[in-house]
């Protein structure tokens, strides 16, 4: 067993400037990432901060959307009626990540900063740009059925896990962050970085930067939306593809849509190119085939030694053109 030091600060203020001035600390809240990293050897800090008691946990009005405490536990907020009614592809999301148990411990603030669950990031004793940077990508030429078609790199192919951080990107949210310099919000969908050269960087937050809440705007368009998941067993597995959408649909013509994709990159994908390809389109099935194949344009299958990952193209296709199809149909 490694030895690390704990501390409890008074307040959030105090629990940043602790991880500020220590290159080697980290917040602690949930744990259910961290632990298991904890356990493989992946993280090692020297210092775990417990913010746990630090982060608000209600879920309040703002200015016709809800504001989401970073300590709001993911089954807390998977079951509030006004997620569930108002903003119902977050719910779903939620309900189709991880289990039951973890639900209740896993908090809004630290659901989208988990990790890859690349086999490669997690075995230590593999070469892991992400884990170790200039080592190299052994998910390159290896089993690369999980990894990305979508803003890969040289230097890493992984893709990010969370289901939640799907439906935050697609659904315009905002996070609000307590740092070293004060605080700043972030778009959600500026959060998350590609790999780039730099795949060691999961998030553009700096270090001491702790996720205070999670805003969700005002839209009204969010009533009608979904989460799809397709992955390998019925539940406690990791999305192969998945769909965030919300959309606006009004005689038989799709008004306005917001989409995310999971599964595909190092982050959560906001499929910009699809949205604009659907906007003034028929509700057809050609239509929203017709946008995703705009989205992907750009795809890039990855080959491995296990047959690769060029399903996914094909697959995710699929799973927009159904998910378009079935919040369209809610219309009649």
């Amino acid at each position: 067993m490694r030895p690390l030091d704990y501390r409890a600060p008074a307040d959030a203020a105090e629990a940043v400037a602790a991880v500020a001035e220590r290159p080697d600390a980290a917040f602690l809240a949930g744990g259910t990432n961290l632990v298991d990293h904890l356990k493989l050897g992946v993280a090692r800090p020297g210092l775990l901060v417990d913010v746990t008691s630090l982060v608000p946990v209600e879920i309040t009005e703002q200015g016709g959307g809800l504001s989401i405490g970073a300590g709001v536990r993911n089954a807390d907020l998977a079951a509030d009626p006004r997620v569930r009614r108002r903003y119902p592809v977050l719910a779903q999301a939620l309900l189709a990540g991880a289990s039951g148990q973890l639900r209740n411990m896993a908090t809004t603030g630290g659901n989208p900063l988990q990790r890859t669950r690349c086999a490669y990031f997690q075995d230590v004793s593999t070469p892991c740009n992400k884990r170790e940077p200039g080592s190299g990508c052994s998910a390159i030429g290896g089993v690369t059925r999980q990894h990305a078609i979508l803003g890969a790199s040289d230097a890493c192919i992984a893709t990010h896990p969370s289901d939640m951080a799907v439906a935050l990107a697609a659904l315009d949210a905002r996070v609000r962050v307590l740092g070293p310099g004060g605080d700043r919000t972030i778009p959600f969908v500026d959060l998350h970085r590609l790999p780039g050269d730099a795949p060691e960087r999961d998030t553009v937050l700096e270090h001491g930067e702790l996720i205070t809440a999670i805003d969700l705007p005002a839209l009204p368009m969010a009533a009608r939306s979904a989460y799809r998941k397709v992955r390998d067993r019925a539940s406690y597995a990791f999305a192969l593809v998945s769909v965030a959408a919300a959309v606006d649909v009004a005689g038989g013509v799709v008004r306005d849509a917001r989409i995310a994709l999971g599964g595909v990159a190092h982050k959560p994908w906001r499929a910009h190119r699809a949205e604009d390809a659907l906007r003034g389109a028929t509700t057809t099935d050609d239509s929203y085939r017709a946008a995703a194949e705009a989205e992907l344009a750009d795809a890039v299958a990855q080959p491995g030694v296990d047959g690769g990952n060029a399903f996914k193209i094909p697959l995710l296709t699929r799973t927009l053109v159904a998910t378009l199809r079935d919040l369209a149909t809610e219309e009649a």
